[in-house]
């Protein structure tokens, strides 16, 4: 697991020189924009984690700038290794990056949605397509998230020893999970009480229309039953 380099990256995004493999992406690839998000939210459920946790362990890991929509979002085919990251466009490219990075020698490289690393954790997936599986790799992180809490019994340490036992390294990183995790959860907030109104504004308006649809029926039958009523001229 690894830290983002955040100030650099939204430093480059303020003045819009992200470099053109970072911005190309997801425009190369946008059916994988919503592939973490989905990954994540199931592995949260099935495994009971606090709400968007994962998620914005997600976003430290590999988060990426989606331009349309303005807002980071966890790219699948995310390969760090030798102090880069590498955002790959499909499965196969990122499966392709890690072999070559192997055949040089290089053993330390983290994967996936969750940037599960490959040589602390040699035992996490029966291969490497399992280990950029996006439900595989979310999976197994959520696995180890839960298990660090039952071991330390506190969520704070949890999310400090996924990416290190090293406190020089973990104080920051957890700071940054902590942040975005915080932002997470207001944008969770909003997005429910903004379908709160909307289904709210929704239930007034059939409420009106059946009112309406009320008021018209009467006004007919009263006008039928003045018609039959009138004496015959």
């Amino acid at each position: 697991m690894r830290i983002l380099i955040w100030t650099i990256t939204f430093i480059l995004m303020a003045v819009g020189t992200m470099p053109a493999n970072a911005t190309s992406v997801i425009a190369k690839s946008p059916e994988y924009a919503a592939v973490c998000t989905e990954a994540v939210a199931a592995a949260e459920r099935e495994h009971r984690l606090p709400k968007r946790l994962l998620a914005a362990i997600s976003l430290t890991e590999s988060g990426h700038w989606h331009k349309e929509k303005q807002e980071m979002i966890a790219w699948p085919w995310t390969v760090y290794a030798e102090g880069r990251g590498r955002y790959l466009p499909n499965k196969a490219a990122a499966v392709k990056e890690v072999r070559m990075l192997k055949a040089k020698g290089v053993t330390n490289i983290d994967v996936g949605c969750m940037q599960v690393n490959l040589y602390y954790h040699p035992e996490a997936f029966e291969d490497l397509e399992s280990a950029l599986d996006p439900t595989q790799n979310t999976h197994y992180a959520a696995q180890l998230l839960k298990s660090l809490r039952d071991e330390s019994r506190s969520w704070n340490l949890a999310i400090a020893h996924y990416h290190s036992r090293n406190s020089k390294f973990y104080v920051p990183y957890r700071q940054k999970v902590m942040k975005i995790w915080r932002k997470e959860r207001r944008k969770a907030t909003d997005a429910r009480m903004n379908a709160a109104r909307k289904a709210y504004k929704l239930k007034r308006e059939q409420l009106a229309e059946r009112i309406k649809e009320a008021s018209q029926r009467r006004f007919t039958e009263e006008n039928a039953r003045k018609l039959t009523s009138a004496p015959a001229s």
